[in-house]
């Protein structure tokens, strides 16, 4: 048995971009040939695309989970990572895509529509990329950024020229199967009807949708019965048909009570005002209904509807109603502006990444909120010394210091951007190039010698001043000052024993 599904929730991530490398050529002769890391993918994207051959989110409420793919990480010999493909979910038409408040984020209708839902994450750079005059070659890379994570809210909303709307076994399925080639479930007890039914009318040179909606009763508008979520797929109609039970008294009902409750259920939920209503008499073939249609049509003419008697076992009114809707529904099309062609459905760019804001919480750390700057804090590698110092002149050029000056901020004071939380140490200083991966400005003193000192200290011990040597050739210690370059010293004592004296 088909399952028909109109509404899902769905748990999208984008793929993540893949990291930047590290790399320094190497060659024969060329130990140090230069940086040449590549850099990272993009990941994924996912968009939502409407295809007609879709009629229900059924694979979506069975699958409600959708990962990007990631992309690829750099490599040495400047080799760039490949992007991770982007995936493309097919969606009926008509389908609105929400926020799980109820913000609406797209309307898809026509073929072919489509909104990206979830951007993938940039690729890092690699050390290639970042090399420039001050960091010839940078002993880091920029990490990949997370692709977008978003829950959304897809709800069908049948795109159909005319909405059938009444009590349960008033006899829509019916009239829907006699119209058109659709061949819905029928059955003589309530609520046989369980899902939306779409059927497609030829009416000479005239072609229109019908849509059969689940019958509705008294608090559907309030989550009562069937009706609550199924209302939504007459929203789109251009006009809406009243099917009144002709043969109510066998069930103990009124049509005309029958017709009052629904449009108090159609003025709850509100937004169809302005639709057109024709009313159609059904089961007419029944004698009892003949009369009762008789008897009622007067009533409903005066309140300024169009009545049809129709039976959908006999097909009598039938061909009368079809060119009547036929009629209505170019009328309602003449009136709409000129469809436009099908596009894209995008969610613009900033022009300028690069404003931000700065604000203290009530804990006291100072806040630091931007599009680019959170970016960055993605982007950077906290184990290597280097990428810190890198991100701390990126921030200091783009403002970020003084505008935590500005806001009180104090070093030492803590200060949060994304999700990343430090103390605040302005003015590091100039970058002056290191060893690879790390920054002089960022290293804590204390009172061990570095390495960088340590290697200096053992050429100082290695290599004499040019003042001892000359001393030291006066006082005959040493044969030479050339030879005082060399590791063992002649003495005079050893020249007394290469002579045998």
């Amino acid at each position: 048995m088909t399952t028909f599904v109109d509404r899902v929730v769905l748990h999208l991530q984008a793929g993540d971009g893949g990291h930047g490398c590290v790399s320094v050529r190497r060659e024969k002769f060329k130990p140090l040939g230069g940086p040449d890391g590549g850099n990272g993918g993009h990941g994924g994207s996912i968009t939502l695309v409407v295809d007609p051959q879709q009629h229900t989110l059924l694979d979506f409420h069975f699958h409600p989970h959708v990962k990007g793919p990631n992309g690829g990480g750099g490599a040495g010999a400047n080799r760039d990572g490949a992007n991770g493909k982007d995936l493309v979910l097919e969606v009926p038409d008509g389908t609105v895509v929400q926020t799980l408040d109820g913000e609406v984020l797209a309307d898809l209708i026509g073929a072919g529509t489509s909104f990206e839902v979830a951007r993938g994450g940039r690729g890092g750079r690699g050390n290639a990329s970042l090399a420039n005059t001050r960091r010839k070659v940078p002993g880091f890379a920029e990490l990949g950024e997370p692709g977008d994570q978003i829950d959304v809210v897809l709800e069908l909303k049948s795109v159909a020229d005319v909405g059938l709307v009444g009590f349960p076994s008033a006899g829509k399925s019916s009239l829907i199967s006699v119209m058109s080639a659709a061949k819905p479930k029928i059955a003589d007890y309530p609520f046989t009807t369980l899902v939306p039914n779409l059927g497609v009318v030829q009416a000479g040179d005239q072609t229109f949708t019908v849509a059969d909606v689940p019958g509705l009763i008294p608090g559907a508008a309030t989550g009562k019965g069937l009706g609550m979520q199924f209302l939504r797929h007459i929203e789109r109609t251009s006009v809406l048909v009243h099917v009144l039970d002709a043969a109510a008294p066998e069930i103990e009902r009124d049509p005309l009570a029958d017709l009052d409750a629904i449009e108090a259920e159609l003025d709850a939920y509100g937004g169809l005002e302005d639709r057109p209503r024709l009313v159609v008499l059904n089961k007419i073939d029944i004698p009892d209904g003949r009369d009762l249609a008789e008897m009622v049509r007067p009533d409903l003419e005066a309140r300024g509807y169009r009545v049809f008697e129709v039976s959908a076992v006999t097909r009598e009114g039938l061909k009368e109603l079809v060119y009547a809707l036929a009629t209505v529904v170019e009328e309602h099309r003449l009136a709409q502006p000129p469809a436009e062609p099908t596009r894209a459905v995008i969610r613009p760019k900033a022009v300028d990444e690069s404003g931000f804001t700065v604000e203290q919480d009530e804990d006291g750390v100072f806040v630091v909120r931007g599009t680019k700057v959170e970016r960055w804090i993605r982007q950077t590698n906290f184990d290597n010394d280097e990428a810190i110092g890198y991100l701390a002149d990126r921030l200091e050029r783009l403002g970020v210091e003084a505008a935590l000056a500005k806001k009180g901020a104090q070093p030492g004071d803590p200060v949060r951007i994304a999700e990343r939380e430090f103390d605040w140490q302005p003015n590091i200083g100039e970058y002056v190039a290191g060893p690879r991966g790390t920054d002089a400005r960022l290293e804590e003193e204390s009172g061990r010698a570095t390495a960088a000192q340590r290697l200096a200290a053992r050429k100082a011990r290695r290599v004499r001043s040019d003042d001892e040597l000359l001393h030291m050739a006066a006082d005959g210690t040493v044969t030479s000052v050339a030879n005082a370059q060399r590791p063992v010293l002649v003495t005079d004592e050893d020249d007394e024993d290469d002579t045998g004296e």
